[in-house]
């Protein structure tokens, strides 16, 4: 499925985002940056060591990543040529800040991609796994983020909104459908 806003093309697939052909894909990471569980340690465990190296050059430089943060990396041994590694905030209700929190992770992933030059990017769904962020809102602010970045003349080709599972897809279809 996929939609044209401005000249980028919005894409929604379901699939492994460690195997998306694109420049650049996110990684929904935690604030230590060391990897994880989730689509954090698969893409660790996918992209190989560098990439773990590089985030502990970047912790050292600049200390922890707070979430609505975002940094990049290389790819390893992805296909994607970069990693950007957003903190989304953890689900606490909505009352502290975290649909803000969520908004900025993606607005700063666009930005990084944008800096290195990337065409294309693969987003996965953030905040939504461990964190606990509700998948209909997280989807909205994710879809809504980018939407309004990419209207702006950029140089974006296409932006991969990646699930991992058949309710997340559907979940995201729905947004798709009724924009």
């Amino acid at each position: 499925m996929e939609r044209i806003v401005g000249r980028t093309r919005l894409v929604l697939v379901e699939g492994d985002i460690t195997r998306q052909e694109v420049d650049a894909i996110v990684n929904a990471a935690n604030a230590s940056l060391l990897g994880g569980g989730g689509v954090d340690g698969a893409i660790h465990r996918a992209g190989g060591p560098q990439i773990l190296d590089e985030c502990r050059a970047i912790v050292a430089r600049q200390g922890r990543c707070p979430a609505g943060q975002a940094v990049v990396t290389g790819g390893g041994r992805l296909k994607a040529r970069h990693v950007i590694h957003a903190v989304g905030p953890v689900w606490d209700g909505g009352s502290r800040g975290e649909d803000d929190l969520l908004r900025s992770a993606y607005i700063n992933c666009l930005r990084l991609a944008l800096s290195v030059a990337a065409s294309s990017v693969a987003f996965p769904s953030i905040s939504t796994g461990a964190y606990g962020f509700p998948i209909e809102r997280a989807a909205r602010i994710a879809f809504d983020a980018v939407r309004e970045l990419v209207q702006e003349p950029c140089r974006l080709d296409e932006v991969r909104f990646v699930t991992f599972s058949r309710g997340d897809l559907l979940v995201y279809a729905r947004l798709f459908e009724s924009t």
